[in-house]
């Protein structure tokens, strides 16, 4: 049996899987929030109680969890929560003999093998350069960024904290949303836009003067609302909104293609892009992408394709777990 998790600034995906000759099945699965718990430690021990409600006589052999933020010798402390996570005490805790900790991105990267074609949307079809770098980023609860280099006949990942870098605007509305940002924060990285957090920003920006019922109650997220009403068409400001952030987002996954020379394809996972999908669909995302002066042709032939398997980091963090006793 096989622990395996995703563990973000919002929600906790945990599972167990079965193994059988290399394939993963889960067995028994939940989702928790992340700020119910003081430690992870905690959040890990009630999934095992209920778990054991559900799955008896089976011994979990290693556990691996995607976690959002940068993992070092099996320690990571989370991005956008107060834990501090180590693989090697946590084993000793929840007693299982491995446990594997992975930046939530690499666990993503980890799945992409695993999924099956109807689990991407292609944007791009290009034409993928055999044995090529690849990139991956991720916007949900924070901006995550990974690429993954061929070395020994397969892929392997490289984690990244790009998400945290300083945000570069490519139009005059973006050098005036940067100026807008400043007055409120010491720095303006790609992540305070390219997360839930930005839909509200980047609408105060445009209009403080319109404002929805979410913005009224300081425990709601009012990233929904605001994607709901801008795919809808019912409110200017949201479409003018969703429409920005998306540019946004296609630019800095340019930026990034670039940067790691993606020539072997770019993949777009997170839950924002699945939530607003017909947006990315509309072309805003890849004419943004693509739009970098000189290199314009080279980005046209990188394939893109959007990860619709929210469970990708799941499944990903499971298969780090079988790798890690040899499987």
């Amino acid at each position: 049996m096989i622990l395996a998790g995703d563990v973000g600034g919002t929600k906790c995906n945990l599972a167990l899987f079965e193994e059988n000759g290399g394939k993963l099945t889960p067995v028994f699965q939940k989702r928790f929030p992340s700020k119910g718990f003081a430690e992870f430690d905690l959040l890990v021990a009630e999934f095992l109680r209920e778990a054991s409600c559900q799955v008896t006589g089976e011994q979990i052999v290693s556990a691996g969890f995607g976690v959002a933020g940068p993992v070092v010798q099996n320690h990571v402390k989370a991005t956008n929560l107060p834990w501090v996570v180590d693989g090697t005490a946590l084993a000793k805790v929840i007693g299982i003999p491995r446990v594997a900790l992975v930046n939530d991105l690499a666990a993503t990267a980890h799945s992409l093998d695993w999924l099956p074609p109807t689990d991407f949307w292609v944007l791009n079809p290009g034409k993928a350069e055999p044995g090529a770098t690849k990139a991956l980023l991720a916007a949900g609860t924070g901006l995550g960024q990974a690429f993954m280099v061929w070395v020994g006949g397969r892929y392997r990942t490289a984690p990244s904290e790009g998400g945290h870098t300083d945000f570069a605007p490519h139009t005059e509305q973006q050098i005036g949303l940067l100026r807008f940002m400043r007055r409120r924060y010491p720095q303006v990285s790609w992540e305070l836009i390219l997360s839930g957090r930005g839909f509200r920003t980047i609408h105060e920006f445009i209009d403080p003067a319109v404002r929805h019922a979410s913005f009224d109650d300081a425990d709601a997220d009012p990233a929904p609302e605001i994607t709901r009403l801008g795919l809808e068409k019912t409110c200017k400001i949201c479409v003018e909104t969703l429409d920005l952030w998306t540019a946004i987002y296609g630019a800095e996954a340019g930026n990034l293609a670039l940067k790691v020379l993606a020539l072997g394809g770019v993949y777009v996972a997170g839950g924002i892009a699945v939530k607003i999908l017909e947006k990315m669909k509309d072309g805003t995302f890849l004419r943004n992408f693509v739009d970098k002066w000189k290199f314009e042709k080279l980005l046209s032939n990188i394939p893109v394709s959007i990860v619709l398997n929210e469970s990708a980091p799941l499944i990903g963090a499971a298969h780090e777990a079988l790798e890690a006793i040899g499987r």
